[in-house]
């Protein structure tokens, strides 16, 4: 008996990691000071020196079960991104620049091409995002896991001077809101999609006109990662007052959460338009408007407010950053909380 036949290959392991070393190459930035396959990944904070406070923000996530999709259309390519944005525009609404990110992947059995494809998804996001791969692990659970299935996690660790941290105490009545628009569903709400519509090959490859693809391409389309656009609002001299990342909740549990006591947001609901995605999961399940917006994104990744003056410069940033900018609704003095109208 040995470990292998006990159901851990770690050859396959060796191998993984030899496949993957060229994706991980592509994220590097200048300040890591590690090599891929040591203990514990080095990253030196002497760059950032010119902070007068620098402070570190973290963020941490996984995938949810968007990750059935892949095995059922057999594609680990992308996932890896969703996995990355969920942590780094956490980081990115704290006002903060993502730095490195440490992966983990725990599998029913290593196959070495779908672990080197997972972490090329992850690499792709730690390019968009400015971040180095620094690290992760992955692991075999044989007897725990099938042996064709893997779940992905992932930790971000990111910098900010503390004076540029965006706390939402500066937003004033009439302050103007912002959404950035999402890829579709990007991570969140799966459990729904999957009691909507069923999970195999035939239902994910059905085409729908109003889609303009198959189900499975649009639900598994990447989250967006707003990294970028944030920090091209920075650099064109624009004070992001609040800023929140519409995950799992949607808008009535995201939204609330970059309100000061006394302030409310006031969404129009017709202000942009809703991704075809959206009123097919709605019209499909049957279900009503409030729980659409309680539970998914429905077309706007990212809501960020700032000044009334402020208004034309950030759109014009966000333009420059690659990302599509609508102005969505303002800020009103009132019990803390969002109003869709």
């Amino acid at each position: 008996m040995d470990y292998k036949n006990a159901g851990v290959d770690i050859e396959a392991g060796y191998q993984s990691v030899e496949l993957m070393k060229e994706y991980v190459k592509g994220t590097m930035r200048k300040e890591v000071l590690s090599n891929l396959g040591g203990f514990s990944g080095a990253f030196s904070m002497e760059a950032f020196q010119h902070m007068e406070k620098p402070t570190l923000v973290s963020g941490t996530d996984g995938v949810g079960t968007k990750i059935k999709l892949a095995f059922v259309l057999d594609k680990h390519d992308t996932i890896g991104i969703d996995c990355v944005a969920m942590c780094v525009n956490d980081i990115a609404c704290a006002g903060g620049e993502p730095l490195f990110f440490l992966d983990y992947i725990a599998c029913g059995k290593n196959y070495p091409e779908k672990i080197a494809a997972i972490v090329k998804g992850v690499a792709e996001g730690c390019k968009q995002s400015g971040c180095a791969l620094i690290g992760g692990e992955t692991a075999e659970h044989p007897d725990l896991m099938p042996v064709d299935e893997y779940d992905l996690a992932g930790f971000a660790v990111g910098i900010v001077d503390e004076k540029d941290i965006i706390t939402g105490k500066e937003l004033t009545d009439g302050d103007v809101l912002i959404g950035m628009a999402s890829t579709g569903v990007h991570s969140n709400g799966f459990s729904l999609v999957r009691k909507i519509f069923k999970m195999d090959e035939k239902s994910l490859n059905t085409r729908y006109d109003e889609l303009g693809a198959t189900l499975g391409e649009t639900l598994l389309a990447p989250t967006r990662i707003y990294v970028k656009a944030l920090r091209s609002i920075k650099e064109a001299g624009v004070r992001v007052k609040a800023c929140s990342h519409i995950t799992g909740g949607g808008f009535y549990e995201n939204v609330p959460r970059m309100l000061p006591e006394g302030k409310r947001a006031v969404i129009e609901k017709n202000s942009y338009p809703v991704p075809p995605i959206f009123p097919l999961l709605a019209k499909e399940g049957a279900v009503e408007e409030h729980m659409m917006y309680n539970t998914y994104n429905m077309g706007l990744g990212m809501v960020l407010a700032v000044a009334p003056e402020d208004v034309d410069k950030a759109l014009a940033a966000i333009r420059t950053a690659g990302d599509t900018p609508y102005v969505v609704g303002k800020v009103e003095n009132g019990e803390k909380g969002v109003v869709l109208c």
